[in-house]
């Protein structure tokens, strides 16, 4: 769909606005619901940075323009009615609420909810590709937000250094595990280098999809 169409089928509220999905193009996370006007949409697209339209200001809203947490589109749908937008982001510092959580919806419902069983295949043991994204979320909200005995903080603490002493550590017993028959001890290590490599990553601030389009400039 061309720019032209694609504004022409949006179909704004009374109060000219629309709402739009925020969703992470990495990990696939919703990060927030917002709102936006003509205008806004078209800075959008023209800049690459998403604009929404503040309600309560009644004003176009930069996304980061304060916080540095800019959003940056990387895709657009429209659903089939018209009237709602999603976006796939990529998300700067990986915040995207004013309360300095990853996502807007960060408060969950803690009360059980009932499982129906999927007869036609089992989702349970699927991989999430973006493990390492969803990760750097958890850690980025530690550094923010410290918890009293989480080992992550006392990695924050301590700084660079010790990170790297760790990082270092866990690269070597990655070396000692690859030589043993089970690849369950392996797992194991590698898991532990991988999460200390995202303590650094943090602590740096880099995120893993600087890494990965790193990566991609090596194919």
């Amino acid at each position: 769909m061309t720019k032209e169409t694609f504004l022409k089928e949006v179909k704004y509220d009374a109060q000219g606005l629309v709402p739009v999905i925020a969703q992470d193009v990495h990990s696939k996370k919703v990060r927030m619901l917002a709102y936006m006007n003509e205008e806004s949409l078209k800075k959008t697209i023209e800049t690459g940075k998403v604009h929404y339209y503040s309600r309560s200001r009644n004003e176009l809203w930069l996304k980061g323009e304060t916080s540095s947490n800019y959003q940056y589109l990387k895709s657009m749908s429209i659903d089939c009615d018209g009237d709602t937008l999603l976006l796939q982001i990529e998300q700067q510092n990986g915040i995207s609420c004013h309360t300095g959580n990853s996502s807007c919806f960060f408060r969950e419902l803690k009360e059980e909810i009932k499982e129906v069983e999927n007869t036609e295949e089992s989702l349970s043991g699927q991989a999430d590709k973006n493990m390492l994204t969803e990760l750097y979320d958890v850690i980025y909200d530690r550094k923010i937000h410290p918890k009293e005995g989480s080992y992550t903080n006392y990695l924050f603490e301590k700084g660079v250094n010790k990170i790297l002493k760790k990082v270092g550590e866990e690269c070597t017993e990655v070396v000692i595990a690859a030589k043993e028959e089970k690849n369950s001890e392996l797992a194991f290590e590698i898991s532990d280098l991988m999460y200390h490599l995202t303590v650094l990553i943090a602590e740096k601030g880099l995120t893993w999809q600087e890494v990965e389009s790193e990566l991609k400039k090596r194919k």
